[in-house]
C-alpha cells in the first residue's frame, strides 16, 4: 500500500477542488424536484461543474457514461442517469459527484429525500450522515485508518442497519482512486497509521435492511439484495496535525 502525502501546494489545489464540489452539491440539492428525470439531474450537475472551469471526475471513468451517479431508493451507488427514470415524492436520491480542478480530484456524495417519507427512511439518511462524523473523531494523527472504519460501522449497526462491505472509500489526489481502501466496518488490524497530508474520500453506504448487495446487468448500478432503501454520504478529507479538514463541506464542525 502506497499512500501519498500531499505537499502544501497540492493541498491548496485539493482544497479548491473540494470547495467547488461543495457548491455543486448545494446547487444540485436546491434544484431537485419531483418530475425531473435522473438524466436531468446529471445534465444539471455537469453544467454546474463546468461553470466553475472544472471537469467531471466520473464522466468516462472506466467507461461510466455520466457526470453524476444518481442512485434512487434501493440503488446503493453508481446509478446511471436515465431520461425515463422520473423522481417522485418519497424517493431517496443519492448523488455522488467528483470534480477535477487543475489535475486534482475531489469526491463527495449526499442523500436527499424528496418530499415526505417514512420516519424509518429519514432516520436511515440521518444515521448514515452521522456515521461519517463518528469516523471523523478518529481521522487524525495518532490513530490508524481502520479506527475510522470501526467507528462508522459500529455506529450504524446500533440501529440495526446493514453496512455495505463490497464497496469502500479510498485515497484521492491526482487520481480519483488512490491507496488506501477505506472499509466502513471493523477490520482485524489497525491498518496504516494516519499522517498529516493524507487525503481520503470517506463514504459510508448504509442499508435499511441487509448489508448484501448485487450488481445490475448494466455493470455499474449496485442495489440492495432485499430491495430496501440505501443511503450514501461522502466527503473528501485532509488529515492534519489536529482535527481533520473536510474539504467538500463548508461547515467543517465535527459533530
Amino acid at each position: 500500500m502506497s499512500i501519498k502525502i500531499k505537499s502544501a501546494r497540492e493541498i491548496e489545489l485539493m482544497t479548491e477542488a473540494g470547495r467547488i464540489l461543495d457548491r455543486v452539491h448545494r446547487e444540485l440539492g436546491r434544484k431537485l424536484q419531483e418530475g425531473m428525470s435522473t438524466a436531468d439531474i446529471d445534465c444539471l450537475g455537469e453544467e454546474i461543474i463546468r461553470s466553475f472551469g472544472c471537469t467531471p471526475s466520473f464522466l468516462g471513468y472506466n467507461g461510466y457514461p455520466a457526470s453524476i451517479c444518481v442512485s434512487v431508493n434501493e440503488e446503493v451507488v453508481h446509478g446511471i442517469p436515465d431520461r425515463h427514470r422520473i423522481i417522485k415524492e418519497g424517493d431517496v436520491i443519492s448523488l455522488d459527484a467528483g470534480v477535477i480542478y487543475r489535475g486534482y480530484h475531489s469526491d463527495a456524495a449526499r442523500t436527499y429525500i424528496l418530499g415526505d417519507a417514512d420516519e424509518e427512511v429519514r432516520k436511515l439518511v440521518e444515521v448514515t450522515k452521522q456515521s461519517f462524523f463518528e469516523g471523523m473523531r478518529y481521522a487524525k494523527e495518532g490513530y490508524h485508518l481502520y479506527d475510522i472504519s470501526r467507528a462508522i460501522g459500529s455506529y450504524a449497526r446500533r440501529f440495526g442497519y446493514g453496512v455495505v462491505r463490497e464497496l469502500c472509500g479510498h485515497g484521492i489526489g491526482t487520481k480519483l482512486h488512490e491507496d488506501p481502501q477505506i472499509p466502513n466496518f471493523e477490520m482485524p488490524r489497525g491498518g496504516p497509521k494516519l499522517r498529516a497530508g493524507m487525503t481520503l474520500a470517506v463514504e459510508p453506504m448504509i442499508n435499511l435492511g441487509t448489508e448484501k448487495v448485487r450488481w445490475m446487468p448494466d455493470g455499474w448500478t449496485v442495489v440492495t439484495k432485499d430491495g430496501k432503501p440505501s443511503a450514501h454520504y461522502e466527503n473528501t478529507i485532509l488529515i492534519t496535525t489536529g482535527e481533520p479538514k473536510i474539504l467538500t463541506l463548508s461547515e467543517e464542525i465535527i459533530k
